[in-house]
């Protein structure tokens, strides 16, 4: 678009689509690592498997909110 010369508005609609559709698709990959991984970790009654996975948790949601 930036090539074609498209309209700047029209530039950043599309960019602005992009954002929120890649920002669901983290979002789902949050809830399934959540729902498997560290379901998994707090099940398994591991102390260390359940901070190791709730410290990489907070670090992923961290670097998200950047």
């Amino acid at each position: 678009m930036v090539e074609e010369r498209r309209y700047c508005i029209d530039v950043i609609t599309q960019i602005a689509a992009v954002r929120a559709a890649l920002r669901r698709v983290e979002e789902a990959v949050l809830k399934d690592h959540v729902s498997h991984c560290v379901q998994h970790a707090i099940a398994s009654g591991d102390p260390d498997e359940q901070r190791k996975k709730v410290a990489e948790l907070m670090n992923v949601i961290e670097r998200s909110n950047r």
